[in-house]
């Protein structure tokens, strides 16, 4: 499992589509361009290519169809976090929490007090 601190920004995203359930590749991409409203786009071949790289560091694991899955266009691939991709993913949002605490503490995003 890698450090934390070196969960790239499309690896968390990936992770945070699959805490609550089972999706396919392009479900990841449309749930994360619509969470994040456009503003993060997983193109095909970061997603592909990141969804290689958790499965082999077994962050995440292929999961067969659920029932009644649609498979336009042919078999789709189904992905799940596994416990060591909750656990990094636990992390992540731990250490993006304290960066908030920190901000807060020093009033950033808070109204400029004014003269």
């Amino acid at each position: 499992m890698p450090d934390p601190e070196y969960l790239k920004p499309q690896w968390f995203h990936i992770l945070l589509s699959l805490a609550d359930h089972e999706l396919h590749g392009t479900a990841i991409m449309e749930e994360v361009l619509e969470r994040t409203d456009g503003g993060v786009r997983l193109w095909p071949g970061m997603l592909y290519g990141s969804l290689h790289e958790l499965t082999g560091r077994g962050l995440i694991q292929e999961v067969p169809a659920p029932e009644g899955a649609p498979s336009e266009g042919g078999k789709r691939r189904f992905y799940a976090i596994t416990p060591p991709g909750r656990l990094a993913l636990h992390q992540e949002v731990e250490r993006m929490a304290s960066f908030v605490r920190v901000a807060r503490a020093k009033r950033v995003g808070q109204e400029p007090e004014r003269p």
